[in-house]
């Protein structure tokens, strides 16, 4: 009897320990609440894979409602091609999407902002890039015409991808003090034919009730990452997407 007590309390303790362990899983406890980070806001996206090389995981919105996090919705995600990487240490043309803890600075799109959407908009036109020119003045920066020191070739002519562009969120990777090389142009957006270059991407349907739902007011931010290691998103920071 004293060995089967023994026992019991010996398995009881490491039930414990993994239960508090930072990867261990816990069942039924919002993903939310068990980050060291949201960004002081009352939403927030997550954009969580199974593991750094993984190109497909899971986008979930949520709501703090009171002390307690609510899903909004969710849906099937896509990710760089190369997988998922640190965003402080993330290097540009690596197709690989950057783990951390971003703002949404806008959103921008070919189609019309959907019914009921308050973040910031900016419509698509012909004229409209994203400048990823290491040497330019406009590095990792919306232009309504191209500028004159930021090659084409080094940059996104947004109306040229009208899929992944219809609906997006720019996420504030990199962009409040963009460090050159470290990468430009990361957005949440509907998905093309397959993995991204470094981007979110979520069916048309699903970024259509993310933009009708993100509030300014509210603060949401992006958090992106794996289920467990380093870049774990759990483990993600707001500083994480300081440069």
């Amino acid at each position: 009897m004293r060995i089967a007590l023994v026992l019991g309390s010996v398995l009881l303790t490491v039930a414990t320990l993994t239960a508090a362990s930072p990867g261990a899983p816990s069942a039924g406890v919002p993903l939310p609440e068990r980050m060291a980070d949201t960004g002081g806001g009352s939403q927030l996206i997550t954009a969580e894979a199974p593991k750094p090389g993984a190109t497909t995981g899971r986008v979930t919105w949520w709501d703090r409602r009171g002390a307690r996090w609510v899903a909004a919705g969710s849906a099937t995600a896509r990710f760089g091609a190369g997988g998922l990487t640190e965003g402080r240490s993330r290097k540009q043309g690596t197709s690989t999407t950057p783990t951390g803890l971003y703002g949404l600075p806008f959103g921008f799109g070919l189609a019309p902002a959907p019914d009921g959407t308050r973040v910031g908009y900016r419509p698509v036109t012909e004229r409209s890039w994203w400048c990823q020119d290491n040497e330019s003045r406009a590095y990792n920066r919306w232009a309504e015409g191209l500028p004159s020191d930021c090659r084409p070739t080094e940059s996104e002519h947004l109306a040229d991808y009208p899929s992944q562009y219809d609906l997006a969120l720019v996420i504030g990777f990199n962009y409040d003090r963009p460090v050159r090389g470290r990468g430009a142009g990361i957005f949440l957006h509907v998905n093309g034919a397959g993995a991204t270059a470094g981007c979110v991407s979520v069916p048309a349907d699903a970024m259509s009730a993310v933009l009708a739902w993100a509030d300014p007011g509210r603060r949401p931010h992006i958090a992106i990452g794996t289920s467990s290691g380093p870049t774990a998103i759990t483990s993600v920071r707001a500083a994480e997407s300081a440069t």
